[in-house]
């Protein structure tokens, strides 16, 4: 079978994941972990004594097609900029860049590589039976909240960059819609950056999506209800379940309906894309353009934040 060589550059938190990943795929070959922190290293050494690690990926530049960049978001443009100029295949962990202007900079240098965004919420199973319907929808109200208890993590950014850019991403596959305004409000509880956010957006079409995203709540919520004329549709994504609400009766006397879905191992349903992308010439499945919206809608929404008032979007 061909393999597309494959490096991961970072191996923390998610990058630790990233190497699983790519070790339980038959379409890749893990050539090293780039990871130039010492306690990093020997972690990797502990649990992986047989994978090759390297400092810098320049050393080894002949080596690989592709790379997972699994690295801080302050260093995503060096590293994808200059993959990218050395002919390299890249999968970055979202935000694809720091500020829109970054991913910008970039867009010059993808010619015929491959390009992929870590957007991994797309990859729920119900989204396949729900998104045709979605799509089809006019003048919608959505509300989608994803917030938990405090864990630690990911405390060198707000709530937007970290959790609110999933769901941002998820309503524009889901529903298409052209986003035209944002105004939110937020609180700094735990950390210096803000920890909880509510923003409201605004569609061309009329339709409203409201966000709440918060590392510091008292119950763990992930959840996307959408209101609509025709009914109420609501995806409990902790449950796997979702539930509608039509405007007529189900069947006599009953007025909802809830169905499973089966779970999903979201990081590899990526790596699989990649691969099938970069072997096979396919078109990504979350591309640049995915990216690129994606950092200019939590840019945009931090500008309210910041500036306490409604932001409309060009």
């Amino acid at each position: 079978m061909q393999q597309v060589r494959v490096v991961v550059i970072g191996y923390g938190h998610l990058g630790k994941w990233h190497v699983d990943k790519v070790l339980a795929c038959a379409e890749a070959q893990l050539v090293a972990v780039i990871e130039s922190f010492p306690a990093a290293q020997s972690k990797l050494k502990e649990t992986h004594p047989q994978i090759k690690v390297v400092s810098d990926w320049r050393e080894i530049v002949n080596e690989f097609d592709a790379a997972f960049v699994v690295t801080p978001t302050s260093t995503h443009f060096e590293i994808v900029l200059e993959l990218l100029k050395t002919n390299k295949h890249v999968f970055c962990e979202k935000p694809l860049c720091s500020t829109l202007c970054e991913v910008q900079e970039l867009a010059p240098f993808i010619g015929n590589k491959k390009l992929q965004v870590g957007h991994s919420e797309r990859f729920h199973a119900v989204w396949n039976e729900l998104r045709p319907i979605f799509l089809g929808l006019d003048k919608t109200i959505v509300n989608i909240r994803r917030v938990a208890p405090f864990k630690g993590r990911a405390t060198d950014v707000d709530v937007v960059q970290d959790l609110m850019i999933h769901d941002l991403d998820l309503f524009m596959f889901l529903f298409n819609k052209k986003i035209i305004s944002v105004e939110a409000t937020g609180l700094k509880m735990r950390t210096q950056h803000y920890d909880y956010v509510r923003a409201r957006y605004e569609t061309a079409d009329g339709s409203v999506l409201t966000i709440d995203a918060g590392r510091n709540n008292a119950k763990e919520e992930r959840s996307l209800e959408v209101m609509h004329k025709s009914g109420c549709y609501y995806v409990d994504l902790f449950k796997r379940e979702w539930s509608t609400a039509p405007s007529s009766e189900v069947t006599p006397g009953v007025f909802v309906a809830t169905k499973d879905y089966p779970a999903r191992d979201h990081l590899m349903e990526e790596h699989k894309a990649f691969y099938q992308s970069v072997l096979q010439n396919t078109p990504i499945v979350v591309d640049y353009q995915a990216g690129e919206r994606a950092v200019y809608l939590i840019q945009k929404t931090i500008e309210s934040l910041d500036t306490n008032r409604k932001v409309t979007l060009p």
